[in-house]
């Protein structure tokens, strides 16, 4: 895993000189059948590709060059851990970066400290130094389950931004019109409605537009709601002289839930370091339609492969049996093969009223106590007025005997306590 902490080579720590004279492209190159395949896996399930036409003249230079392409994910480290909405995007670098290419992983520990104003229609509080260090260590831990850590350059961008001083962050500012940074959705919208908009808000485009000129830049990916920062990275390279990134855009993956963007807010993720039986469980809990759509930003199947799914699905095969295979192929992906073949054995088990050999074990004491301060002490549910919702809608049981009784007192003893099709608890309760 390269973590060099070394000033980039054509940026000094403060702003370089704007050139006069842009970089000049060199004459169109034939595309031979393997930049056409290159072509074709980056394109796989991205919602844009801007501009195509140049970027496959980048890789046909670098197929004759033997020049790796330099391909650059920029993340904050806002939260501690990553969902599978996440890994969207580091799928497709893991893919690039199969086919040869350098893949950086950034680690915005400058600009977390600004907090990006994508899609928030109020401003978001900047985190500490603090947060930010530790949030990055989960970060590489968990990136390198999808990425080949040995081959990842991981950087900084407080390397080059912090160096700037307050001379070359005003100068960085000039490059850049208020009436552009309006265009923005989210700034029109809140300028609209009359929501603040703070001064440093401005400035999370720019300095993350200035990491492409810092990492010489050839595509930049982010999701979606990134595609105007992405754009400033591109605008920045040409005014210093660098030939423009190319942008490529990946959709928000929707959530179980099959309308919302996956959010641990939402309470509708799929976390990366979840015990291999949930991520299962919850892979089997999507629609039969979204399933294809987590084929195609998920898995790592062919379309080839995607498609005979489909086929078989239309002649007759129980889609849930292709759900099948999808929830072990990620479940393999960041547990084992072992993990995945455990997890199915425990949903078949589930499925049929069964309880998993895996029951966490708690002793609790304060018999008798209500049912629903008893789940919100196990952990079961958050809160008691959950825990009473769930048993309205029958989702409790003891001893695999369903609770209709809310107000239901719990007497002392052992035995295991089921909320949903997913939560279990030995729990052994005494006075």
């Amino acid at each position: 895993m390269t973590t060099e902490k070394t000033t980039p080579q054509t940026v000094s720590p403060t702003i370089p000189k704007t050139l006069d004279n842009k970089p000049s492209l060199p004459p169109s190159l034939p595309l031979s059948d393997a930049v056409q395949h290159a072509l074709a896996v980056t394109k796989r399930g991205v919602d844009e590709l801007l501009i195509e036409s140049e970027f496959a003249q980048k890789l046909a230079r670098s197929e004759q060059s033997g020049k790796p392409l330099r391909i650059k994910l920029g993340l904050d480290p806002t939260a501690p851990d990553l969902h599978l909405g996440h890994t969207v995007v580091l799928n497709k670098m893991r893919q690039l970066q199969d086919l040869g290419h350098t893949v950086i992983f950034l680690i915005g520990d400058f600009t977390s400290m600004i907090g990006d104003p994508s899609g928030r229609n109020v401003t978001r509080p900047p985190l500490t130094r603090e947060q930010i260090e530790a949030n990055a260590m989960t970060y590489f831990k968990q990136a390198s389950l999808v990425l080949d850590a040995a081959k990842t350059e991981i950087r900084c961008n407080s390397e080059w931004s912090d160096p700037l001083g307050a001379r070359g962050m005003i100068q960085l500012a000039s490059k850049y019109t208020v009436a552009r940074m309006m265009e923005r959705d989210d700034f029109t919208k809140r300028f609209k409605a009359g929501t603040p908009i703070s001064v440093h808000e401005f400035l999370y485009p720019l300095m993350q537009g200035y990491d492409s000129v810092a990492l010489q830049s050839d595509l930049e990916l982010g999701g979606t709601d990134q595609k105007f920062n992405l754009l400033v990275g591109r605008e920045l390279q040409k005014d210093y002289g660098q030939e423009p990134q190319c942008i490529l855009t990946m959709p928000l993956l929707e959530g179980l839930d099959g309308v919302d963007k996956m959010s641990k807010s939402k309470n509708n993720y799929i976390g990366i370091t979840e015990p291999g039986n949930i991520m299962f469980a919850k892979i089997m809990s999507i629609s039969d339609t979204m399933m294809w759509r987590y084929y195609e930003l998920l898995s790592f199947c062919s379309l080839e492969q995607i498609a005979q799914y489909k086929k078989a699905v239309a002649e007759g095969q129980n889609p849930r049996d292709i759900k099948v295979a999808l929830a072990q192929e990620i479940v393999t992906r960041f547990h084992s093969k072992q993990a995945a073949d455990d997890a199915l054995t425990d949903f078949v088990n589930r499925s049929k009223g069964g309880i998993p050999d895996d029951v966490p074990e708690l002793n609790l004491s304060g018999a008798p106590i209500g049912v629903a301060q008893l789940l919100k002490q196990a952990n079961l549910c958050a809160s008691t007025s959950e825990a009473m919702r769930m048993v309205e809608q029958g989702g409790v049981r003891i001893d695999s005997a369903v609770v209709s009784d809310k107000n239901l007192q719990v007497q002392a003893g052992t035995f295991v306590v089921q909320v949903g099709k997913r939560k279990f608890a030995k729990i052994t309760l005494t006075a």
